[in-house]
């Protein structure tokens, strides 16, 4: 899926489950010195959830908070333009409109005006996604569908961000364009 823009003021963090993303994304946050607005995608469908929301919750500072499952464009037309942003995260996302029964053609679509929507921005946004495909093949079409879709809408938003980190243990590696270390 080609790139909106490589010079998109966006930076991702991408790893597995308690990596570090979201401690690093806040940490960056804190160090900002100016307006953050925060962007959780997360449904508390469970006790699970609303504790898990909770905690998210109170490790962050008083930022403005925008709870959006579904329309990330939208949550970030209402974030001043000179406000750093974090998303968290994109793995919640995809499974919100997934769920919803949105079909790939139009998470690809909610992810360009997404993007689009960032590369007007004058501050940086800091998004926060999972990478899921790096263990079994799931077991069921669902899981599937969930792993490719999301694999799909990582691709575009590091193709389309000036740096992407993979967090492993609260450490980080920078990624590269493989075509860049080809030539």
């Amino acid at each position: 899926m080609p790139a909106i823009n490589s010079n998109v003021p966006l930076v991702l963090l991408i790893g597995g489950a308690r990596s570090g993303k979201s401690t690093l994304a806040v940490d960056l946050g804190k160090q900002h010195g100016g307006e953050v607005c925060f962007i959780a995608t997360a449904q508390a469908h469970d006790d699970d959830m609303r504790e898990r929301i909770e905690r998210h919750r109170s490790e962050r500072p008083s930022w403005t908070t925008i709870e959006e499952s579904i329309d990330l464009a939208g949550a970030l037309a209402r974030c001043p333009i000179d406000a750093f942003v974090i998303i968290d995260c994109l793995t919640m996302w995809v499974s919100n409109l997934i769920l919803r029964g949105d079909t790939e053609a139009d998470i690809v679509d909610s992810t360009r005006k997404t993007i689009a929507g960032i590369a007007v921005r004058s501050a940086l946004t800091v998004v926060i996604s999972n990478e899921v495909g790096l263990g079994i093949v799931p077991d069921n079409a669902l899981a599937r569908q969930y792993r490719d879709v999301l694999g799909h809408v990582n691709q575009q938003f590091a193709a389309s961000a000036q740096r992407t980190l993979f967090l492993v243990a609260g450490k980080a590696f920078e990624l590269h364009n493989p075509q860049d270390l080809l030539s």
